[in-house]
């Protein structure tokens, strides 16, 4: 039978749109199944920000009437705006399918087909809906646990991807740290961050969870000039603050939220690290009742991990060693709570200092994910 792929709507197909993944991943013990009703709202316009500056369209793959691939088109104006000296670009997510490269290549030429209808050039690929929320296909660390906001795929969505000639745009990496192991960092890292405070002033604090929002906002202010120049960059607006302030609450962990001030409490550095809700999410099954609220309320000792999802210093105070009083801070906060390694990332391959912080920091790549790209033009039609 041929595939056939419309467009998700109403609540049925958001509910097949949803439940693909169970079903693909379900024997796998490295997918961790998200919360169900987390994905209905993380897909609900009036619920995420991203629908203040993008669109998207979500679409489903049948063969017979039976769901065998999903996939989201979308264009983003923050993207555009900040990436004009590049072909107009839209983006695809959330992409699932059976090993097939009949069903890959339909859904891919109706996502392209909706992103030439917006009038763009490029379909760049898969985020969902953005590069901060989940991106990438996995080719390589298949046999690793997915950590929190990380997609997990078997080996043959590169594999059918590539024959569909889809093209390399960008690897990102995640490198693991075992931050209660101190013997593996270089001694210039405790070195530079002796010297932070008596030689610059600048001085870490923790976060308020009361005060989150407005801590979102200083983490913005760092976001916003240290990632500039970053490939896939794209500052956070109000909007996105507010609904990242929302989603932090639910994994917030005053030992591993931090910010650094200079000496007239400026705002110089950030670092945001979440204990890996994902350890908890597993023993849920993608469900809060009847006992996933359970595990959740017991999180803090069942968290034994956790991403280093943003660590970043302003341009201007990169000098002064505050990265590295900042990766200390983790090695300290590994002694006093029971998270003790972890994962940092993704990692552009293209961030040379940031690569080689994680050397010195003992770290190792464990996983890469390829993010694709090609024209909108040429869509694909089968396997080579």
């Amino acid at each position: 039978m041929s595939v056939v792929v419309q467009p998700v709507a109403g609540r049925r197909d958001l509910r097949e749109f949803i439940e693909l993944p169970f079903r693909l991943h379900a024997t796998s013990p490295y997918w961790v199944p998200p919360l169900r009703f987390e994905r209905r709202q993380f897909l609900n316009p009036k619920r995420n920000a991203f629908f203040k500056h993008g669109e998207a369209q979500l679409f489903l793959a049948r063969r017979d009437g039976r769901v065998v691939g999903r996939i989201s088109a979308q264009v983003n104006a923050a993207f555009d705006a900040q990436h004009t000296d590049e072909p107009p670009t839209g983006m695809f997510g959330f992409l699932e399918f059976e090993e097939d490269a009949e069903v890959a290549a339909a859904l891919l030429e109706a996502a392209a087909g909706w992103v030439r209808e917006q009038g763009r050039e490029r379909m760049l690929g898969p985020m969902d809906f953005t590069m901060n929320d989940e991106a990438g296909v996995l080719i390589e660390g298949f046999d690793r646990e997915a950590v929190i906001k990380q997609p997990w795929q078997p080996p043959y969505y590169q594999r059918i991807l590539e024959e569909l000639d889809m093209a390399k745009a960008m690897d990102l990496f995640m490198w693991e740290l075992k931050i209660s192991d101190r013997e593996s960092i270089r001694p210039i890292i405790f070195r530079l961050a002796d010297e932070v405070e008596p030689k610059y002033g600048i001085r870490l604090r923790k976060m308020s969870r009361r005060h989150l929002r407005r801590e979102m906002d200083l983490f913005a202010e760092v976001y916003n000039a240290a990632w500039r120049a970053n490939w896939d960059f794209v500052p956070y607006d109000k909007a996105d603050l507010d609904y990242l302030a929302s989603e932090l609450q639910l994994v917030f962990d005053r030992d591993w939220f931090m910010v650094a001030e200079g000496p007239e409490g400026e705002i110089v550095g950030v670092a945001i690290t979440i204990p890996d809700i994902n350890m908890v999410l597993k023993k849920m099954n993608g469900r809060i009742f009847p006992f996933g609220w359970w595990y959740y309320l017991r999180r803090r000792k069942i968290t034994t991990r956790c991403r280093v999802s943003f660590l970043g210093v302003k341009p201007e105070f990169q000098h002064t060693g505050i990265a590295a009083k900042m990766y200390v801070e983790h090695f300290d906060m590994a002694e006093k709570t029971a998270v003790k390694w972890g994962e940092m990332g993704w990692i552009l391959e293209t961030n040379t200092a940031m690569n080689r912080g994680m050397e010195a920091m003992g770290g190792r790549i464990v996983k890469k994910y390829r993010v694709y790209e090609r024209p909108v033009a040429r869509v694909a039609s089968g396997a080579s």
